[in-house]
């Protein structure tokens, strides 16, 4: 399934939709939203349409295995500076903390991982890739594909993405706090500069995101390789001293501590969550390091190291009942600022993650209609993924700056984190299930055997934390909620445009018929671009042409760009072209997801059609629109709005095509919605 992906925006239907049922994106000459927003330059922008299976096979297995551990294990790698603490807190609520209890909360966390993250994600979810490529949107692509364009698959991914939103605001908020916060253990004359030094890290960290992550992530990945190894070699001697802690591998001691503690279980289930957090970053990375790194890289070091860690943390707590801050108390005194100092550099990695998953998914959720467009810039000539969002890196700044100044401590955001992690994790789980049915042609008996106890858990991990919403669990939520809002106003909104001016369109044949029987027009020489949803139906930037100015270039085009439910488009089906007649050519241009439209570039490979393009001797018309509110319309008065200012911020087609500023012709008009 293809779907038109032009200049303004994307509605969630198929691309030879009928009039109530739109294109999945509206072009130039549509109700563009974007248009009459103003214009954002794509900085080094390049058509990026190198496969991921060609990435990895130029870069060597061990370098892949190394930059996953980077990458990939971020997030859940600094986990443990909070989970397992903020497990126990349940336990402690009446002073006494058992030994059952500690082994019970240890045993939980060792089987989530192995469930959650060893089977459902690198045993089943990393072989479900969409042509090399992981993550929701990618899962959801797939799914909605073998339902025919299901609207409710679309629905939930558009959820599925709020959630992943929510997620990234938090995770550097709750990372970076949590390794700072060890600065207390030094001194407690530290405390007072917890939050500013966390505030500055965030700050910074953004900062650079612009300059992209080629140089820095080559530091990512040995640095997270010595900071789990770290993490094992302070947890050792502990464990050592009590191997009684190895118990915590029989499922027993979970099970238990589930069934004797009532209300109280689920809360720490809650907690326990935390451990998991980061799992969709393995399948969300999938395109860029390939399935066979990440599997190895989580089943020989970064899972082996996490199970030390907790159960080291398990000892010492056995051991020393009153501590606070387990994961800092493992290490000596001497070691204790380098561990911070690590600690540090692990939280950004982790932080670095989820916003270049932000960027990432914000890309394939405007080449999916999703969003309005936005600025899109390439931070590396040689690998398409490292894509740099201004607009994204800005909200995501002040979203986690303020959600670390309101909620000041790793533990209090320990509320508000798990609930956009556990609905992304259930949505992943529910398009997964249609996946190994329809595409992977399992019957559903055998799907839903697979499936199944991955929903029950993750739903039980979900109302776990759904305890929590009145201590800063509504956070996720309401950013979840706005985002979601904001995103169907935005599909909703570009579907009621298109809907409207398929009442005045003029099919493309006719008119052309029209136009050999006619002397009203005159030739001219050169060729004109003129962009559309809809290969069928004249485009209004191309009436208004001869309306206006009574003239017919020599070579017309009329262009549409749609977006694959694939990752990338081969050369082979990137372009194709059909004349119509009297000097008119139907164009059809095919991106993935996962790509950036390059429309110039693209017209060249016409030239093995036998198209002669001269990018000098080409015009491209689009349309301009201008967006006013109606009284009646489809949406509410102040959704119109929320839309209409959506679409003035939208980034300019001109540059979003990569269009050549000096040989664009824009024709206005004004549209109600």
């Amino acid at each position: 399934m293809t779907q038109p992906a032009s200049p303004s925006a994307a509605s969630p239907s198929a691309a030879n939709s009928s009039a109530a049922n739109p294109p999945a994106a509206v072009a130039a000459d549509r109700p563009a939203p974007g248009e009459g927003g103003p214009v954002a330059a794509s900085a080094g922008a390049h058509d990026p349409s190198d496969a991921a299976a060609e990435g990895h096979a130029k870069s060597g297995f061990w370098a892949l295995t190394i930059g996953s551990v980077g990458v990939v294990y971020g997030d859940i790698g600094t986990s443990p500076l909070y989970a397992f603490r903020e497990a126990l807190a349940p336990s402690r609520t009446d002073g006494i903390l058992l030994a059952e209890e500690v082994i019970g909360t240890a045993s939980l966390i060792i089987w989530a991982l192995l469930l959650i993250v060893t089977i459902k994600y690198v045993a089943i979810l990393l072989r479900m890739d969409n042509n090399g490529e992981g993550g929701i949107l990618s899962l959801m692509a797939q799914a909605r594909h073998a339902l025919g364009g299901s609207k409710i698959v679309f629905m939930l991914g558009l959820l599925g993405a709020s959630l992943f939103y929510g997620d990234s605001v938090i995770t550097p908020a709750i990372s970076v706090l949590s390794a700072v916060e060890g600065l207390k253990l030094v001194t407690p004359a530290f405390s007072d500069y917890v939050l500013p030094i966390t505030v500055a890290i965030i700050l910074g960290l953004f900062a650079v995101q612009s300059h992209g992550t080629a140089r820095v992530a080559t530091f990512f990945g040995p640095a997270m390789v010595v900071w789990f190894l770290a993490m094992a070699a302070a947890a050792l001697p502990h464990i050592a001293g009590n191997p009684g802690v190895l118990a915590a591998f029989n499922p027993w001691y979970a099970v238990h501590y589930l069934l004797g503690h009532g209300t109280g279980a689920l809360v720490a289930l809650g907690a326990v969550f935390l451990a998991v957090t980061g799992a969709e970053a393995l399948f969300a990375d999938l395109g860029h390091f390939g399935r066979r790194p990440i599997q190895v890289a989580w089943l020989g070091l970064v899972a082996p190291c996490l199970v030390l860690n907790y159960l080291g943390q398990t000892a010492l707590v056995l051991a020393k009942p009153e501590t606070t801050d387990p994961f800092y108390q493992l290490v000596p005194e001497w070691g204790l600022i380098p561990m911070v100092i690590l600690a540090t550099i692990a939280t950004v990695t982790a932080s670095q993650a989820v916003i270049t998953g932000a960027f990432s998914l914000s890309r394939q959720a405007i080449q999916l209609g999703m969003l309005p467009r936005m600025e899109i810039r390439h931070t590396s000539e040689a690998h398409s993924g490292q894509i740099y969002l201004p607009q994204i890196n800005t909200l995501l700044a002040l979203g986690v700056v303020i959600l670390a100044i309101t909620f000041r401590s790793s533990s209090a955001l320990a509320s508000a984190y798990g609930i956009a992690v556990t609905g992304t994790m259930l949505l992943t789980a529910s398009m997964a299930y249609v996946v190994l049915w329809k595409v992977v042609r399992f019957s559903p008996l055998v799907s839903a055997a697979i499936i199944m106890p991955f929903i029950v858990l993750e739903f039980l991990f979900l109302l776990s934390n759904l305890l929590k919403l009145h201590e800063g669990g509504y956070v996720p939520l309401m950013l979840a909620g706005g985002l979601m809002l904001m995103m169907w106003t935005w599909v909703r909104g570009v579907t009621i445009l298109f809907n409207k001016t398929r009442k005045t369109d003029v099919p493309l044949i006719e008119l052309v018929g029209m136009l050999e029987k006619s002397t009203s027009y005159q030739r001219v020489k050169g060729t004109a671009v003129f962009l559309t949803s809809d290969p069928e139906i004249a485009p209004a930037a191309l009436l208004h042409n001869m309306k206006h100015n009574k003239v017919i270039h020599e070579k017309n085009v009329v262009l549409t760009v749609e977006t694959m439910d694939r990752p990338r488009a081969t050369q082979g089906e990137r372009v194709r072209i059909e004349p119509v007649g009297f000097g008119f050519y139907r164009v059809v241009m095919r991106f993935g997801f996962m790509e950036t439209p390059n429309i110039p570039r693209t017209l060249t490979l016409l030239k093995r059609e036998g198209f002669k393009f001269d990018i000098m001797s080409t015009s491209f018309f689009l349309s301009r629109r201008s967006i006013r509110p109606a009284a009646h319309s489809g949406m509410p008065l102040w959704q119109d709005r929320i839309f209409i200012t959506l679409a003035k911020n939208a980034n300019d087609a001109t540059d979003f095509f990569q269009i050549p500023t000096g040989r664009v012709v824009e024709v206005g008009t004004q549209v109600t919605v």
